[in-house]
């Protein structure tokens, strides 16, 4: 554990607290060591007070866990009295998911040659644009990069209207 400690310590200072970085974690992170869910948990309290761009890895994730997860919340409520099946709707469930802190992704970037998504972000990339390309991601350069965005600035955005629904 010694080069994870020194390398988030390390990022923690450097990069997160020096370029006001946000720093979270989803995922099913219980499955993870206890030492490493402390230290995790540290850098999140940590930079939670940065306002620049945030940074959220996900470690042990899947959508399903995810999903999962939310709906037993989300039982838990109604069972407890608190909520009415007919008070469930999409905006209470994207509340209760993982990533419910961030807005939709609006561009997913599959690298690595698959043409899948993975059981990653299901529910998130319902509007998202997704853009496979057969480089894999340690060879993701900004020219890829900016491949994609030249992509996705082509694209007409409908959030499953049709083209004159949107006009």
């Amino acid at each position: 554990m010694g080069f994870f400690w020194f390398f988030l310590d390390s990022i923690e200072e450097e990069t997160f607290m020096k370029n006001n970085i946000c720093f979270r974690v989803i995922g099913d992170i219980e499955k993870l060591p206890v030492n490493v869910q402390q230290r995790l948990d540290a850098c999140v309290e940590h930079t939670s007070r940065n306002t620049g761009m945030c940074l959220v890895l996900a470690l042990s994730y899947s959508s399903r866990w995810e999903m999962t997860e939310a709906v037993r919340q989300i039982a838990a409520l109604a069972q407890s009295g608190k909520l009415k099946p007919e008070q469930i709707d999409s905006e209470l469930i994207s509340g209760h998911l993982a990533t419910n802190f961030m807005p939709d992704p609006d561009l997913l970037v599959r690298t690595g040659g698959e043409i899948r998504l993975s059981n990653y972000l299901l529910w998130q990339c319902a509007y998202s644009e997704l853009y496979f390309c057969d480089t894999y991601w340690p060879d993701f350069c900004e020219e890829e990069f900016y491949k994609a965005i030249y992509d996705f600035q082509k694209r007409e955005r409908r959030f499953g209207k049709t083209s004159e629904q949107i006009s």
